[in-house]
């Protein structure tokens, strides 16, 4: 892959040469590869065939993972987050110790490998939070549970410049990864003022199927504001916004 320089920019194929605009820029690269109905029958390309498999595999666990908290992400994910979420499933399916290779699976993996990944890598929870936590997962009463003590704003967040207002945000999800399908809950605080009073003790429950066998995961969030007029806005359309899974429940 080669980026384009100069003031023309380039867009298709020269000489078997594709040229295209991406978030990285605007590329080149040079056309080639097998052909597909060879990848996908000789002996030769049964370990592509076997990757294959369980990429596709990983995408589709981080789609549902995705849909299933897609109410907060949608402020707060950065443009990688797809791409990396899927690299992050790889390595879970690549811990399952049951399955043939090419048959691997999220569920037979180790998806506790997810905890701590963070949605919006420009703007991470593990360097915007600072006040303590303690998250929770009930799987007999079926409640995943962050709570936080008393702090002061201004003491244990960083926040972007021209913030006013935060409010901490938090949702369990149980996810069924065979069927693709999902239950899941959100709770939120006010929006507060980021200042130097001190909160009221959180306590943030998200409830979901009581007793469910099924993988549950919990997610921490914080969201920005800026006051104009008595109006709350999101501040930098979320960009700076964090989200995190905080705790994972694989199964039963």
């Amino acid at each position: 892959m080669a980026r384009q320089t100069g003031i023309i920019k380039l867009k298709g194929t020269i000489g078997g040469v594709s040229f295209y605009k991406s978030r990285d820029g605007h590329l080149a690269r040079e056309k080639g590869g097998v052909d597909k109905s060879r990848i996908m029958n000789d002996p030769a390309f049964q370990r592509t065939r076997e990757n294959g498999s369980e990429f596709g595999r990983a995408g589709a666990a981080g789609k549902v993972l995705r849909t299933a908290f897609r109410a907060l992400l949608i402020n707060a994910s950065d443009f990688r987050m797809v791409s990396r979420l899927t690299r992050e499933m790889v390595k879970v399916i690549q811990e399952d110790q049951v399955s043939e290779r090419g048959l691997r699976n999220v569920l037979d993996g180790e998806l506790e490998l997810l905890q701590n990944f963070e949605f919006n890598i420009s703007g991470k929870l593990g360097t915007t939070l600072y006040a303590p936590f303690t998250s929770a997962i009930d799987r007999v009463a079926g409640e995943l549970t962050v709570d936080l003590a008393s702090f002061v704003p201004i003491n244990m967040i960083a926040a972007p410049g021209g913030t006013t207002h935060f409010r901490i945000v938090s949702a369990g999800a149980e996810i069924d990864f065979e069927l693709g399908t999902f239950v899941s809950a959100e709770s939120t605080t006010a929006i507060l003022p980021y200042d130097a009073t001190p909160t009221a003790a959180i306590n943030l429950l998200n409830a979901v199927t009581s007793a469910s066998t099924k993988p549950l995961f919990l997610v921490l969030g914080i969201e920005f504001y800026q006051e104009i007029n008595g109006a709350q806005y999101s501040l930098k359309n979320g960009s700076y916004n964090a989200l995190a899974l905080v705790k994972i429940d694989g199964g039963v």
